[in-house]
């Protein structure tokens, strides 16, 4: 059965070279296309859609205002389409902790349309496979949901079409911060984390829970070019951490976080006792730029045993073979259990190829980072 989706932008030229693009994947159905959220409601209550791709700045009202409502009242996955803008960028961020799956730049001075048409249609099909979380802090709704066991109610589905999974958030869970190590760390310890579709959630729901004195800590989050700096920014003020893009030449340090900039690959390597990070440009790996595979395999030749590797929620299976050569190398490998993941992709590729010591769910993953530091 296809995917069916519903297109929402106020331009009629990006509805329709969307819905061009979309319908030229065999597996994927535009059934329908709205120009503002009034319509959109209407036309998700006639069309059942499995996927939403929507622009966030739209008349009537606003796409954020428009998403928050809907993952009150209708949860169901919701791939952002926005303009690769300084505030784009931001409502992008704010889409993402409203419950959107994932972010996908308009053509521009970034990306072609023809990088736009690749990177839209695999988020789809990855959205259409997505654990929704309703409205705020759908990882925490994740984490809360695996420890209770609670039922999630099923939002609406097609006749005769499997119901998705998803559901209503409870209370939100207070954050709690674990206590500093209270220990001098090994000079040799680095965690290397890797997430892809409902990372950003994943991620933030980690390092809100990590005090200040962990190892240096290693990112790549599959995301687009441009969004990568502000996610850093949110990251650095939910987090004791220092959290920034990674640049060229820094310093992997203790109580710093690096995070891969959109479009080029991280590399780890040390000279002496300094461990430093190489961004760099070149072909995509596991079908990604930037790849965990990337990071991974460097983590696992420069720092071995004393890494400590995660693999979160994520499509495809980047990072498989770089977190098994990791584990080879010495390292403590963990992943996140299916219960948490938004899409339980790349960590079950990880498990398949026996690369995974620990598959551990979201909420006991920053005191198990702790208690390995």
């Amino acid at each position: 059965m296809s995917i069916r989706v519903l297109v929402v932008d106020d331009s009629n030229l990006a509805r329709r070279v969307i819905q061009g693009e979309l319908n030229k994947d065999a597996e994927i159905q535009v059934v329908g296309t709205a120009k503002d959220p009034l319509e959109a409601s209407e036309r998700i209550e006639e069309l059942l859609p499995d996927v939403l791709t929507l622009d966030l700045e739209l008349p009537k009202m606003d796409g954020l205002t428009f998403l928050r409502s809907l993952m009150r009242h209708h949860p169901m996955p919701v791939v952002i389409v926005s303009a690769y803008t300084q505030k784009g960028s931001r409502l992008a961020l704010e889409a993402l902790e409203a419950g959107a799956v994932d972010i996908v730049p308009k053509p521009g001075s970034a990306t072609s349309l023809v990088e736009m048409a690749a990177e839209l249609v695999a988020k789809v099909k990855a959205a259409s496979q997505a654990r929704v979380a309703g409205m705020n802090g759908g990882a925490e709704t994740r984490a809360a949901t695996a420890r209770s066991g609670a039922a999630r109610p099923a939002p609406l589905a097609r006749p005769g079409a499997a119901p998705r999974p998803g559901g209503m958030r409870p209370a939100r869970e207070p954050v709690q911060v674990l206590p500093p190590l209270g220990r001098t760390l090994s000079a040799d310890r680095l965690i290397a984390i890797g997430s892809s579709t409902g990372g950003t959630q994943a991620l933030q729901y980690i390092l809100s829970r990590l005090p200040a004195d962990m190892p240096p800590i290693l990112i790549v989050q599959h995301m687009p070019p441009g969004f990568t700096n502000a996610f850093a920014g949110r990251l650095n003020q939910l987090s004791q951490l220092e959290v920034k893009e990674a640049e060229h030449n820094d310093t992997a340090s203790p109580g710093r976080v690096l995070l891969a900039p959109g479009a080029l690959h991280m590399v780890l390597h040390r000279t002496g006792s300094r461990y430093w990070v190489e961004i760099t440009d070149g072909p995509r790996v596991c079908r990604q730029k930037p790849s965990v595979e990337v990071l991974y395999q460097s983590v696992a030749k420069v720092a071995g045993r004393g890494a400590i590797g995660a693999i979160l929620t994520g499509m495809g299976g980047d990072g498989s073979e770089g977190m098994l050569a990791m584990k080879q190398a010495g390292a403590v490998t963990i992943a996140e259990h299916e219960s948490t993941c938004v899409v339980f992709g790349m960590p079950k590729e990880a498990i398949k190829l026996g690369g995974v010591d620990h598959v551990v769910p979201l909420h006991n993953i920053p005191e198990m980072l702790v208690r390995l530091s």
